[in-house]
């Protein structure tokens, strides 16, 4: 009975581990990485323990729903701590310039960490909207 409870434990600390190195590679691991150009029109800080800021982007072109064409917008999640892009983005947003954001799409979208599975490393301020 000894041996059997000692197996017992052994197995639970091994699917412990793998569900934690599975936790880790689905939060650190990037599905793709790209980049999206378009004009910003939203961005916004949410969060209660760990904010985050949610923006769109207007891509160009427009879809057609049941309420009539709107325009092609992708949502995006910036973490807190990347102030630089967060200060280009008001920015542009003010000014309404293009921008090129380029992003790091993660496994799974987890609801502690944003809105959104893009996650938005740096933008590069493209010009006028106009």
């Amino acid at each position: 009975m000894e041996g059997f409870l000692k197996l017992l434990k052994k197995i639970g600390i091994v699917i412990l581990l793998l569900a934690i190195a599975v936790f880790l590679f689905l939060n650190i691991a990037n599905y793709s990485s790209g980049f999206r150009s378009g004009v910003p029109t939203k961005m916004s800080k949410r969060g209660i323990i760990l904010k985050t800021y949610e923006g769109t982007l207007n891509v160009g072109g427009l879809t057609n729903s049941a309420e009539g064409a709107i325009p092609t917008t992708w949502d995006f999640t910036i973490r807190k701590s990347a102030d630089s892009v967060i200060t280009k983005l008001d920015k542009a947003i003010l000014e309404g310039d293009r921008v090129k954001l380029m992003y790091e799409e993660k496994y799974v979208k987890f609801f502690w960490l944003g809105d959104t599975k893009y996650f938005v490393y740096d933008v590069e301020v493209l010009g006028s909207g106009n």
